[in-house]
């Protein structure tokens, strides 16, 4: 019986070393300036929406970007998530705010749909690692061509 029981486990540990490895570059929620700014701009009548989506932003989005994927989770309480492999992303876009302290992306997919992020803080950071790993993604042979 002991003996099953360590070979379940050295079976467990070989399955555990043949995954591949996925190094976390960024995990976390939107830029707190965002919060900041649209709660400031509340004050008026007109920033009102902009702070109720700020709040909304600073409850439930979260960003995940890892050596293998982008992962947005969002909407209504966080349930909506969204992965991309950098093997889809054909084009990315970024725009500064505040300052240049965060700023949107959009990142542009192979079959023409979009996947937006906003209020991303380090955004130019970010684009420039995705933008590496897209490129070092398409530049990998997929197969010998007949």
């Amino acid at each position: 019986m002991s003996q099953d029981s360590s070979m379940s486990k050295e079976s467990g540990m070989s399955k555990e070393s043949k995954s591949i490895q996925e190094s976390v570059f960024y995990e976390g929620g939107p830029a707190k300036g965002d919060l900041v700014f649209n709660l400031l701009l509340g004050l008026t009548l007109i920033g009102i929406p902009f702070a109720v989506g700020a709040i909304v932003r600073a409850l439930w989005l979260r960003f995940r970007i890892t050596s293998r994927r982008i992962e947005v989770n969002g909407g209504w309480l966080g349930r909506d998530r969204t992965q991309v492999v950098y093997s889809q992303i054909r084009e990315v876009r970024s725009v500064p705010r505040g300052f240049g302290l965060w700023g949107d992306m959009v990142l542009v997919l192979n079959d023409g749909s979009k996947l937006e992020m906003r209020s991303v803080p380090g955004f130019r950071e970010l684009e420039t690692y995705i933008e590496e790993r897209r490129q070092a993604k398409s530049s990998t042979p997929k197969g010998m061509a007949a």
